[in-house]
């Protein structure tokens, strides 16, 4: 599916904005600062998570608006057999906050209250930001989000898992840190919830990784470099090797103050195939080729299994490519077909496109089209 409307209210830099896309290439230029990325996430924010940014909701709501914010948008679904003058088969997701209670997300899907993990059910958004350009060298924790987010595309299933073991997983913290001995047998309980959803957030990653993994080893050589994928740290040994390892480590753990076994201590590892190195040893512009390629790579498996491609955005991306890999990327993108958003200073950086593209122009919370 792709974002047909999409509708901010009171977001971010965001009085209130409307923009009308195809389905296809939406471009959005202006200046640093513009509010170009502000767009993007909120397109992100339309499945599960905390968007591209990883801000608390209440950094979303405009600083001189009413305390809560909306984000509300139209999908164009699958060409329906029978389509009826009713428009039937739309679909429109809205999220947002109350000024009330601006730490607390609600979501809509066609109207109707529903958990921001059904979000999964409808879209799949991958992205590219320039704060990714760090990925791999910086903690293995960002590297979680971004795995997370491509077993996400492929496995809708994987937001409650993760939602239900990082819940366990606090409850069982903190009741390790109380004072007193602990109740074992809510600590059972608790540990047999996250050994349950661990282990088949550590499955699901698994299966991902070697589906990626087999595809971009088999990928022909080109402008953006393949990428070797592997999980490293803790590694899943079945549902009761988990809930035991909990158990016996319940000493350890209340010690250390943390968990200190379960998926949350995975990393995912990258090595650039070509040269037979570790990411983190690659120069900046061969880090950018591998996430690129990487990216582009799911987004084919996404398309494959499933019959929709992913929603890409790409925010600054062109800016920091060379012509020949600039245009191979828009060559790519337009092959793959699907929707893909992205933000630049000029709109020369985006020539070849062509009037098939969403031409859009952002200047001081204004958003026009070009």
């Amino acid at each position: 599916m792709s974002v047909t409307r999409l509708a901010l209210t009171d977001f971010r830099s965001y009085a209130d904005a409307l923009i009308e896309a195809g389905n296809g290439f939406v471009v959005l230029t202006g200046e640093n600062g513009a509010g170009k990325t502000n767009v993007l996430e909120a397109v992100s924010l339309l499945t599960p998570g905390r968007g591209l940014r990883g801000a608390a909701l209440g950094e979303m709501a405009r600083s001189d608006g009413a305390g809560g914010f909306s984000v509300a948008a139209r999908l164009l679904p699958k060409p329906h057999p029978n389509p009826s003058p009713e428009g039937e088969g739309l679909v429109d997701l809205g999220t947002g906050t109350l000024p009330s209670a601006p730490e607390r997300r609600i979501v809509r899907i066609n109207g109707v209250p529903a958990a921001a993990t059904a979000l999964s059910e409808w879209l799949s958004v991958l992205w590219i930001t320039p704060a990714m350009d760090r990925l791999f060298v910086d903690p293995a924790s960002g590297r979680r989000r971004f795995l997370d987010r491509l077993v996400l595309a492929v496995e809708p299933g994987h937001a409650v898992h993760a939602t239900r073991y990082d819940a366990a997983m606090r409850a069982r913290n903190k009741l390790l840190a109380d004072e007193g001995p602990p109740d074992t047998t809510w600590l059972a309980a608790l540990e047999a919830r996250m050994a349950e959803h661990g282990t088949a957030i550590a499955d699901a990653r698994q299966a991902t990784v070697t589906a990626l993994a087999d595809r971009l080893a088999n990928a022909p050589e080109g402008p953006f470099a393949r990428a070797g994928l592997a999980l490293e740290g803790w590694r899943s040994s079945g549902r009761d090797a988990l809930a035991t390892e909990l158990a016996q480590g319940r000493g350890r753990d209340a010690a250390a103050g943390r968990t200190l076994a379960g998926p949350h201590r995975t990393d995912l590892a990258v090595t650039h195939l070509g040269k037979g190195q570790p990411a983190d040893r690659c120069s900046t512009g061969e880090q950018k080729a591998l996430l690129l390629g990487l990216v582009l790579a799911h987004a084919d498996l996404v398309a494959d299994r499933s019959g929709k491609r992913p929603i890409l955005l790409l925010d600054e991306v062109a800016a920091h490519l060379d012509p020949r890999r600039r245009e191979a990327l828009f060559e790519r993108l337009a092959a793959g077909g699907g929707q893909v958003w992205m933000t630049g200073t000029e709109r020369a950086l985006f020539q070849g496109l062509g009037r098939d593209a969403t031409w859009l122009s952002v200047n001081d919370g204004m958003i026009v089209p070009d």
